[in-house]
This record gives structure tokens, C-alpha cells and sequence, in this order.
């Protein structure tokens, strides 16, 4: 079976891997000149770091290097993915600077006809068919820069608008006013380092989100609250089981207390209050759709006054003001602005399927109608991958990899369509109202990622052990406890025309044994 990947982040470089020890000829096709995706050159802004500490943001089989700090640059996690490409000899399945231009599913029996051209040129096509698909193109690759009123005049007079992942020369901020649009991680990432040159530096924010210091109370690493099942367990999931059960019943006031005390520190630690920062709702909000970490030296900016912040403000217009660039807020403010740059989400779709196709793998919201957040519903010889974003992100995709090789391999029978369709529908609207329908198309499943890793798993009956999961509800998961779980499913899943490990090719007839 001849495979194609699009996208060589976290998800498309784990699935080649997966896929090609189960014994599949797999082809990643990359429109950037390197792995990584969100981490690539190509899309890396000053500033960018890892929410995760680095023991629990990598795949199962390789930890990152001892030497990288606790929290990884963007440049750090990029090279981390160039020697997971070196450890498993992926390279010759990459097609690196090659974009896809169209995928067409051909008929149930013929597949897919994947057109590619390489990145940024109009031609030559190369069409060529495949058996299956996987979409790792990923949900944070297409940036949405709001179009703004009067933008054509404030570009004549020298300003320029541009995406996070737009910005990567902090010279251009150098003496030059700034406005960063959006309070995302993205947005308060890149303003700390354009404050150190801009001449001012502005956050237009139309919600304040919530924020968790990396150490809370200057002591406590926020991965023993946030990155454990405990953790996950303080907010109310779709389907409560165990302990959860007494979290969120008898249990219930504890657990608000445990949630708000939490809160209560970071206001303190974070000077929210004196700065006028303080989000509205409660800090329980902070699992409405992502959690923010709180970007290092951000507050002690925004105290010191090299950041100012405009909360629930919007840009209205950008202007001329005396023959210089500027922006108008919708409370009035007019504030200079050489340079706008928009942390303003991004746009989840698949570039290369037509509207039809598009059609069938959405709602009429526009939500992805993915089964485990992974295989659309009457659309064969397709999967997705990474498509469950999570706060273990790399794992979630891998884990997801090994329930396509096992689907492949004929190892797992899926319910019916109309039971898929009924889980799936049910899910989305009780996502929609969880995150008051921030969920990115359904693709965000923060902060239930250990829920979506268990899921997966179960189904394949490949679940880490008790003991190891029990561990998971004090100390921050370890990707590294499920580095067996690809070797377990070759074994226990259909024999493929050949299949391939670490070491080269894996004897069938030994592991039967």
C-alpha cells in the first residue's frame, strides 16, 4: 500500500515513521525547505518557545536532548524533529519544498491522485496515485490576518501588516511602533522581544485570557497541575469515570477550591489586579479552549511600561495620522503603527481538497466530522493526523498514527457510520459549548489530551497499564511510557506485505513465536 502524508510537523514525521515500521511505502510531501511545521524556519517568530517543559513535549522513542533547557526555543524543537528524521531513516520519504496542489479520491477501489509542484511555483505538476491519505497539514498552518479598513493607504505610507508566523527579523521592529494584535500565546511571545527594540510596543486585546506562570509561586512547576491526570481531571469531561465521578460530584467544592486557589496565585504572581489585567469569569475558564502559559518577562513589560495593553479593544481602522501609519481602537485611541503584527488565529481547512470534498468531511458549521478525531465518515482511503490538538501534542499524533497503521492493517473494526456520526455529533456539541464554540473546527481538544490518548488506545486494547496511569495522576506524563505501543501493534495486528523496525526488517515469524 502506497501512502501519502502532507505535512511534516510532530504528526506527518511520527505517522512516516509508524507507518513505515508497520510495513507501508509512505511518501511526506512539505511545502517548507525543512521538518517541523509550526517549528519550521520558515514560520518561527522571535520569541517563540514550548508551553511544555521538554520531559513531556516529544515522542515516545526519542526524549529531547538532556542538554536543551527546560523550556525548548522554537530553533531547539526544530532540530529535535531533524534527528528523529536521522534516528529512523526518514529522509528518503521526505519530498521537502513540495507542495500539494490538489488531491482528488479518484473511486473506493483507485484512490488518490495527488498533484504536487514544488513550493511557490505554478509548474511542473507531478500527478501521481496513492492508496491512502493522511492530512497533517496541521491546524495552526494557515494564519487569518483580519482585513482591515483603510489598509491600502496605511501600506502607501510605509506600514506593514503580518502574521506571528510572518515575523522573523526582529530588526524590523527596531525603533518603529508596534501594535500586536490578540493576548495568545503567539501575540505575548512576540511582543516581549519587540519591546526590548520597539520604540513602543502595544497589545490590542479583545479578551483577556487566562495565564498560568510557569512556576507557580515562584516554586511549583505548573506541569505537576496542568501536564498530569489529576490535573485534566479538575475540568468536567463529556463522560466521567473513576475518580472523576467524586471530582465532580460529592467532590465538587474541593475541587472549585483546588481551581480557584490556583487562580487566587497567579493573579498575585502575575500582578493582575494592579495592572488591570485581571481576565473576566473565573480562572476555570482557562480550559474553554487553550491554555496559556504565561510568556516570560510579558507582565514585568507591561509593569515597567516598555508594554502597554488595551483590553477589549479591536482595531477599528488603520489610518495616515500627519503623514505617518497609524490605527484607530474602537474606544477612539488612534496610536502610531509602523508595524502590525496579528496573533489572530488561524484558519482550519485542507488547502488541496476541492469544496466538494470539503463538504462531506464538515458540518454544516464547519466542523471536521473526524472518528477519534482521526477518520472522516464516508470518505475512504483518508485519516488525519494531529488533527487532535493537545497539550501533549507530539503523543497525541503519534498515538493516533498507530490507530491508522491498525486500521491499514485490517487490526480494528470501526462501528457503524451511523454510530460514528452519533459519537462525533454528540462530541461537537458538547465541545461547542464547553468552549462557547472555540475549538478550532473541532480539531482542539485541550485540556482532555490524556482523555483523547485513552480513547485511541482502548480501542486498540494497546493502553499503558494501570500502574503506569495511576503514576500519570501525580507526576507529568512521560511520552516515554509508550514507546512500546508501535511494536505492539504490529504484533498484534494483520501481517503486512512486509514490515520494517529500527534495526531494519522484523521477522513475522519470530514475533509470532
Amino acid at each position: 500500500m502506497r501512502i501519502a502524508v502532507v505535512g511534516a510537523g510532530f504528526a506527518g514525521v511520527s505517522a512516516a515513521k509508524v507507518l513505515r515500521q508497520s510495513g507501508f511505502d509512505v511518501t511526506v510531501f512539505e511545502r517548507a525547505p525543512d521538518v517541523g511545521g509550526v517549528w519550521s524556519r520558515t514560520r518561527r517568530y522571535p520569541g517563540l518557545h514550548t508551553q511544555n517543559d521538554k520531559g513531556t513535549y516529544h515522542l515516545s522513542d526519542l526524549p529531547m536532548p538532556a542538554h536543551y533547557p527546560q523550556w525548548p526555543s522554537g530553533e531547539q524543537v526544530q532540530q529535535y524533529l531533524e534527528s528523529y528524521v536521522e534516528k529512523f531513516g526518514l529522509a528518503s520519504a521526505l519530498r521537502l519544498s513540495t507542495e500539494v496542489a490538489s488531491a482528488e479520491l479518484v473511486n473506493d477501489e483507485t484512490g488518490w491522485l495527488v498533484t504536487s509542484r514544488p513550493a511557490g511555483a505554478q509548474d511542473p505538476l507531478t500527478v501521481e496515485r496513492y492508496d491512502h491519505l493522511i492530512v497533517a497539514n496541521g491546524i495552526f498552518s494557515d494564519p487569518v490576518v483580519p482585513s482591515f479598513d483603510g489598509h491600502a493607504s496605511f501600506v502607501a505610507a510605509g506600514g506593514r501588516v503580518l502574521a506571528t508566523g510572518e515575523f522573523h527579523d526582529i530588526e524590523a521592529a527596531r525603533g518603529k511602533n508596534v501594535l500586536v494584535v490578540g493576548y495568545g500565546k503567539s501575540s505575548c511571545d512576540v511582543a516581549v522581544p519587540v519591546s526590548e527594540v520597539a520604540a513602543q510596543t502595544h497589545v490590542v486585546a479583545r479578551e483577556l485570557l487566562w495565564k498560568m506562570p510557569r512556576k507557580l509561586g515562584g516554586a511549583l512547576n505548573y506541569k505537576y497541575l496542568l501536564l498530569t491526570r489529576m490535573g485534566e481531571a479538575l475540568f468536567r469531561y463529556l463522560h466521567l469515570k473513576g475518580f472523576e465521578r467524586f471530582l465532580h460530584g460529592p467532590g465538587n467544592g474541593l475541587r472549585r477550591r483546588m481551581v480557584d486557589s490556583v487562580g487566587s496565585v497567579a493573579t498575585r504572581q502575575l500582578n493582575l489586579r494592579e495592572l488591570g489585567l485581571v481576565p473576566n469569569g473565573s480562572f476555570e475558564d482557562i480550559a474553554r479552549s487553550t491554555v496559556s502559559l504565561a510568556t516570560e518577562g510579558f507582565f514585568e513589560r507591561v509593569t515597567d511600561g516598555r508594554i502597554a495593553v488595551h483590553r477589549e479593544q479591536v482595531i477599528t481602522e488603520l489610518l495616515v495620522d500627519g503623514d505617518r501609519p497609524a490605527a484607530r481602537l474602537a474606544d477612539g485611541t488612534v496610536l502610531a503603527a509602523d508595524l502590525v503584527i496579528c496573533g489572530t488565529g488561524f484558519r482550519q481547512h485542507v488547502p488541496f481538497f476541492d469544496d466538494a470534498l470539503h463538504a462531506r468531511l464538515q458540518d454544516d458549521a464547519g466542523n471536521f466530522m473526524l472518528y477519534r478525531q482521526i477518520l472522516p465518515i464516508g470518505v475512504p482511503r483518508l485519516t488525519f493526523a494531529g488533527y487532535n490538538s493537545s497539550f501533549f501534542s507530539p503523543l497525541s499524533a503519534e498515538m493516533a498514527a498507530v490507530w491508522t497503521a491498525a486500521y491499514l492493517r485490517g487490526g480494528l473494526t470501526v462501528p457503524t457510520e451511523v454510530r460514528m456520526r452519533d459519537e462525533v455529533r454528540a462530541r461537537l456539541f458538547w465541545m461547542t459549548k464547553r468552549t462557547n464554540g472555540r475549538h478550532a473546527r473541532g480539531t482542539n481538544i485541550i485540556p482532555f489530551s490524556m482523555h483523547n490518548v485513552d480513547e485511541v488506545l482502548d480501542e486498540l486494547g494497546l493502553n499503558v497499564g494501570p500502574l503506569t496511569r495511576a503514576r500519570q495522576w501525580l507526576f507529568p506524563v512521560d511520552p516515554g511510557s509508550y514507546r512500546r505501543v508501535t511494536a505492539q501493534m504490529i504484533r498484534r495486528t494483520a501481517d503486512p506485505v512486509s514490515a520494517i523496525s529500527d534495526e531494519g526488517p522484523i521477522n513475522m515469524d519470530k514475533i509470532r513465536r
